[in-house]
């Protein structure tokens, strides 16, 4: 090993001083040298100290290399100096490559005892990397079994934990064999598990492995958690190397440089580097015609670059041991979403599954620290599923099982895209586990909090409609009767998510007083809903209730009313469109709707014209929950003009609309007088408020109104003619 030379006879500056300076410049100059030479001090000292514990490695290794026979540890106080200082050095900044087969071999030969044996593989800890001849040589010595069944455990565990810091895997693949001999072993069975899994290549794949294992997996469903002794320390190794040096530290294997990352599961999102024969490396962006052509040879992932590259080697494909870096690779991505290989599933869902629940900053004590990775960590998952189009279930496992324990802060809008992706099931499981979360946070939290959950349940609903859409064009006629069977699912589980989307509206309208911002997002979810039938081919349609419509209908804003008139507007043609299909026998209706649903959409409607348009709600509304008053109650109110408070004229949202309209047409009048829109005026104030831009308006007018008062308002147009 080179040793680093010592900076301390280094040159120092010469103080220089000019006979013509003033006190205060020569004081200013004095004190600039001083902190140079207090700076220089401090490296100077810092390398002594580095060049001092780089003796120290030195001596230990040459020590540990060395030894022939068993030595005492209570008896030897140089094997107590040498351990020690091992121990400091690894969990202060780390190993270097070449200490690790000095120490393999020491540990595993049995010449020490199992106390020593285990305080050397604990301080096995990489400052870069570990050569893979020294895990080839560690394996020798396991074979053998000179070391207790205890060590050969920690061995095991210290290989699956630093699986991904070795530099290359060609030989320690060809290590499998030995590996699966391994398995009678109760006692190491579970971690020569996780180890093959490590190792699996589709070359490995053999029926008479396939059957043990397959006996194996009644026993075993999980893989024992392996990390616990080496992971803190590799992240308090990596924090100080990065902290002392500017320069990026080569605790991560890729074929990128990637940022520098405090957390080890970070590293499995890049492809890890090649470690295949020169001759299958890709020269100048192209393969060669033979190892193109080379259909026994398996295609490394990390040489493919383009989707040709994919179609040509789809059959070949090698899937690297960092299954993260799948989320990362949109040609890995393609690959998965028409394999039918479900050990390429299981494998990234495993890891997936144990990463979320180990680093969930919520979860775990002390992961607080890195919440800013976790979420990034989130987001790439989130990006997947959304190239995907479907939720993984892992994700779906840890919101159910996090969920409960979240405050709602933390990771928030990386939380709720992924509740965005949960795939369809029964709602009696997604209300205990993900409904009854989410609604106590709801209710208690900003409304921004707020808004942002219905977002997320808005996609929610649409990727549930827009999977039953691609699922209804591939199915074929021979398949109808298992379509049936999971179209009335989805009805159930969709028409259960919009009920509970209903009632906790209502509640946070009445909690924040109607408030416009969140009325735009409970109407904009049932912009979704009203189309169910028609743009997503689901027999299904249900109203808002009454405590989102009636806030909506007497909204002092004009984008909530706009809103709910075109949300209006389309309930009318999906049910024209159901009815008609109910009429014409051409297609036996599986579904139909119920008689509450059109009887609700016309209490809706009678509510609507009889503010917007004939002024007769507080009337005729005659809905259970709606705004008919005796009219002995609304005189006492004072109003002189009750009848007409929320025609298009006098609605609080549409005021500002007749009040600019006023001042157009008659410029002036400075009494603005609202009786004057009548007759032919309504008629050119009604194409004013269009031109405004609310289409909503307009279709629901145009479709619900103008129909039914056409004939009056001909009537009231020639009466206005003759005045």
């Amino acid at each position: 090993m080179q040793r680093r030379q010592s900076s301390k006879h280094s040159k120092r500056p010469l103080q220089v001083h000019h006979s013509n300076q003033t006190d205060l410049s020569a004081w200013r100059k004095g004190g600039t040298v001083d902190t140079e030479k207090s700076a220089q001090n401090r490296q100077s000292l810092s390398d002594q100290k580095n060049d001092n514990e780089q003796d120290s490695l030195e001596q230990a290794l040459s020590y540990f290399e060395k030894i022939q026979d068993r030595v005492s540890l209570k008896k030897s106080e140089v094997l107590q100096k040498h351990l020690s200082t091992m121990e400091s050095i690894a969990l202060k900044r780390g190993l270097p490559p070449e200490g690790f087969d000095v120490l393999l071999d020491v540990a595993l030969s049995g010449k020490l005892a199992d106390t020593v044996n285990t305080r050397l593989l604990k301080s096995l800890i990489p400052a870069s990397a570990i050569p893979e001849s020294s895990i080839v040589s560690s394996v020798s010595w396991f074979c053998v079994s000179k070391c207790s069944s205890n060590i050969q455990l920690l061995f095991l565990r210290w290989l699956i934990t630093m699986f991904d810091f070795i530099d290359h895997k060609e030989q320690v693949h060809a290590l499998y064999g030995i590996f699966f001999s391994f398995l009678n072993d109760e006692k190491l069975c579970p971690y020569i598990c996780h180890v093959l899994y490590l190792l699996t290549r589709k070359e490995n794949v053999k029926p008479f492995r396939v059957r043990r294992l397959l006996d194996l997996q009644s026993k075993m469903t999980y893989f024992k958690n392996a990390d616990g002794p080496w992971k803190a320390a590799i992240n308090a190794v990596r924090q100080r190397n990065q902290a002392n040096s500017t320069v990026p530290q080569p605790l991560l294997l890729g074929t990128a440089q990637p940022h520098s990352r405090k957390r080890k599961w970070n590293t499995q999102l890049i492809v890890p580097a090649s470690s295949a024969n020169a001759q299958n490396l890709v020269v100048g962006g192209k393969m060669s015609r033979a190892d193109s052509c080379s259909a026994n040879e398996s295609f490394p992932v990390e040489q493919l670059r383009t989707f040709p590259q994919l179609l040509q080697n789809i059959h070949r494909l090698e899937f690297p041991s960092q299954m993260g870096s799948v989320l990362t690779n949109p040609l890995l991505l393609h690959y998965m979403n028409c394999s039918k290989d479900e050990s390429v599933y299981l494998r990234l869902y495993y890891w997936m599954g144990q990463t979320l629940q180990e680093e969930c900053t919520w979860c775990v004590v002390d992961n607080n620290q890195y919440e800013e990775e976790f979420r990034g960590f989130l987001e790439t998952v989130y990006k997947a599923e959304c190239f995907l189009q479907e939720g993984f279930p892992s994700c779906e496992e840890f919101l159910y099982r996090s969920l409960p324990l979240w405050d709602g802060v933390s990771c928030r809008s990386q939380i709720l895209q992924l509740v965005s992706w949960i795939p369809l099931s029964t709602f009696s499981e997604m209300k205990s586990q993900l409904c009854d979360p989410l609604a106590q946070l709801f209710f208690t939290s900003s409304l921004y909090f707020k808004c942002s959950v219905l977002e997320s349940l808005k996609e929610l609903l649409q990727n549930w409609l827009n999977w039953h859409v691609v699922q209804l064009d591939s199915e074929s006629d021979s398949q109808f009767s298992s379509l049936n069977t999971t179209l009335s699912g989805l009805v159930n589980g969709v028409a259960e998510l919009i009920n509970f989307v209903g009632r906790i509206s209502t509640a946070a309208l009445h909690l924040e007083k109607s408030h416009t911002f969140l009325l735009y997002f409970i109407l904009d979810f049932y912009e979704t809903v009203c189309d169910i039938y028609l743009k997503y081919k689901l027999p299904l349609l249900i109203m808002p209730p009454a405590g989102v419509f009636y806030p909506a209908l007497l909204s002092m804003d004009s984008v909530n009313l706009n809103q709910l008139c075109y949300i209006m507007y389309r309930y009318r043609t999906n049910l024209i469109a159901a009815k008609e299909n109910e009429m014409s026998k051409k297609k036996i209706q599986q579904f139909k709707f119920s008689s509450q649903t059109y009887q609700e959409y016309n209490q809706y409607i009678i509510a609507m014209v009889g503010c917007l348009w004939t002024s007769s709600a507080f009337q005729k509304d005659n809905h259970p929950e709606g705004i008919r008053l005796d009219d002995e109650l609304l005189k006492k109110t004072g109003v002189r003009e009750y009848k007409n408070s929320f025609n298009i004229v006098y609605h609080p949202a549409l005021m500002c609309y007749a009040v600019d309209f006023l001042q157009q047409a008659w410029p002036d009048d400075t009494t603005f007088n609202f009786n004057l829109i009548k007759g032919k005026k309504w008629n050119w104030y009604l194409r004013y408020l269009y031109g405004q831009g609310l289409e909503g308006l307009k279709l629901f007018i145009e479709s619900s109104i103008n129909r039914v008062s056409k004939a009056s308002q001909s009537k009231a147009e020639d009466e206005d003619e003759k005045v």
